[in-house]
């Protein structure tokens, strides 16, 4: 009897990961259309007139409204006042609203209406912004990538919402049990969104041999369709839970404006903070030029047309063999018996040698990027256990960094010396971008289960809120600063496969040098101040 009154979804390893495979189902379709433009940019360039400033500035707008009208402060406020279930559901409808707009922008019905007129002739000038220098719109600026902007802004607003909810989420089913495991399972399964953006973004812009950049958005609205039937499901999974555990989330010790005070009064909390929007300003801004980087320094030949690399069948052949490395990759940190752990990740890799050969034999820059996420998958439940059970989650950031400035430095001054060759500069491109998708993976698995350690259980929503708000100051910032960078350092180069990247790059590069040195004092802070950081999550 005392068994039965105990037990509830939580204490179900089924349940609890089944929520967390609904929420990392949210995320990933929200990772597909945060990027959904990124591995067509060229395309922007030819048929929508979107030079680099403006494809930055239209990228950087999606976190213009959570930056500067603080709605991410108002996000983890709804959080804590209403709960993760009512949260995650606005988040995925508000997404939905933001993804509609920016597809009927990108659309041929938009180009030549009166709301094009309106635009063109609207918005060249935004008091206090523009005096400021942080407005999202400029004079001159296409008519269609205001438009998106401004649909962009608002599907912004529900994916951080989301992105805070989901931690929240996890913190609510995992505390206490495999919780690093489980944020770091959560961002590898939503990385994989980035993958799927960079393959089949272009296979549905260029489907029939007519280019189409809405087509690809409109692959983004339905997957956005999807993500908000995933929360509805969860919704109804949390109620349930809260009926069994008792817990009212809702009205549970009402937030005050003072818990904001005290969370920003921990030193500990601005280092991880700052970590966060360093960390993520050099790799996310960065997703979405990295596709057309990869187009400026390799020397890509197109196969031919009656080929089967050029035939549509591929791209789904591909991406078939991209789920089989991420699955058995990620299976194999689950399997007890060696042979079966080693059997899978044998697969693994053997999958992931054929995809990356396939990628070059179709000399496809976004096939060659989509490889970004996978080693993550394989490693991030690696790390995840780690931190769960041995601890040292400082020291991980530390090597993150490390790693993200080799990378970016990489890619800035070796990449190009291939350029030539056309195996050596594709072979360096897979395996730097392997790499730094696996850097990436170290901020999921050991940042963001530390945040509970720092701050008071009913302000945790508030907590990363808070992170996110400063984090997204980076994401508009850096995304714009790289098309501005780019456009000044190439003056008159109309070619969009043509630019020379090593500025952005560095720039990028010196990122990761301030994210290490806030890591190494982080680790000094932590020891002084006994925060725990270093310490497992699980008390064996």
């Amino acid at each position: 009897m005392t068994q039965a009154i105990q037990k509830t979804l939580r204490d179900s390893a089924a349940m609890r990961w089944t929520a967390l495979l609904l929420l990392a189902m949210a995320m990933f379709c929200s990772y597909i259309f945060m990027d959904i433009l990124s591995p067509i940019k060229d395309l922007m360039q030819d048929t929508r007139g979107w030079d680099s400033t403006a494809f930055g500035t239209m990228q950087g707008s999606e976190v213009f409204l959570n930056v500067f009208v603080f709605f991410l402060i108002f996000a983890g406020i709804i959080l804590d006042k209403m709960g993760v279930r009512f949260t995650a559901v606005l988040s995925a409808a508000v997404m939905l609203v933001g993804a509609c707009i920016k597809w009927y922008a990108v659309t041929e019905s938009f180009m030549g209406s009166s709301l094009e007129v309106w635009f063109t002739q609207n918005l060249n000038y935004i008091p206090i912004f523009d005096e400021l220098g942080v407005s999202p719109f400029y004079a001159g600026m296409p008519a269609s990538a205001k438009f998106a902007a401004c649909g962009f802004m608002i599907f912004g607003c529900g994916c951080e919402m989301a992105g805070i909810t989901v931690s929240r989420g996890i913190v609510k089913w995992f505390k206490g049990r495999e919780m690093a495991l489980a944020m770091g399972s959560e961002m590898a399964l939503a990385r994989l969104g980035v993958a799927t953006c960079m393959i089949f973004s272009p296979f549905f812009a260029k489907l029939g041999g007519e280019v189409s950049v809405s087509r690809s958005v409109a692959f983004g609205v339905v997957l956005m369709c999807i993500a908000l039937m995933m929360t509805i499901v969860y919704f109804f999974m949390d109620k349930k839970l809260d009926a069994q555990t008792g817990e009212a989330e809702e009205k549970d010790d009402p937030f005050k404006i003072s818990d904001i005070g005290k969370i920003l009064s921990d030193s500990g909390f601005w280092i991880v903070a700052l970590l966060c929007v360093l960390y993520y300003s050099a790799i996310f801004p960065f997703q979405k030029y990295a596709v057309n980087m990869l187009q400026c320094n390799l020397s890509l030949t197109e196969p031919a047309g009656d080929s089967f690399w050029a035939s549509p069948s591929v791209t789904i052949v591909q991406y078939v063999i991209m789920l089989v490395v991420a699955a058995a990759g990620f299976a194999s940190n689950f399997q007890k018996k060696s042979a079966s752990k080693y059997g899978l990740l044998a697969i693994s890799i053997i999958a992931l040698v054929t995809y990356c050969y396939m990628g070059y034999m179709r000399q496809s820059a976004e096939s060659i990027f989509a490889v970004f996420p996978l080693l993550a998958v394989l490693i991030t439940p690696i790390l995840g256990s780690y931190v769960d059970h041995k601890g040292k989650a400082a020291s991980m950031l530390v090597l993150g960094s490390l790693l993200l400035i080799a990378c970016h430095l990489t890619f800035a001054f070796i990449l190009p010396q291939f350029k030539d060759s056309a195996v050596g500069g594709i072979v360096i491109a897979y395996i730097t971008i392997l790499v730094l998708g696996s850097s990436f993976s170290l901020v999921p698995a050991s940042l963001w289960p530390s945040v509970p350690k720092l701050v008071d259980a009913k302000v945790i929503g508030s907590a990363y809120a808070l992170i996110f708000w400063i984090q997204n100051i980076g994401l508009w910032l850096f995304p714009l600063l790289i098309g501005k960078v780019l456009d000044a350092t190439n003056p008159g180069v109309t070619d969009p496969t043509q630019f020379d990247y090593t500025a952005p790059l560095v720039m990028l590069a010196c990122l990761g040098v301030a994210a290490l040195l806030l890591g190494l004092l982080l680790k000094v802070v932590d020891r002084k101040k006994g925060l725990g950081l270093e310490e497992p999550n699980i008390k064996e």
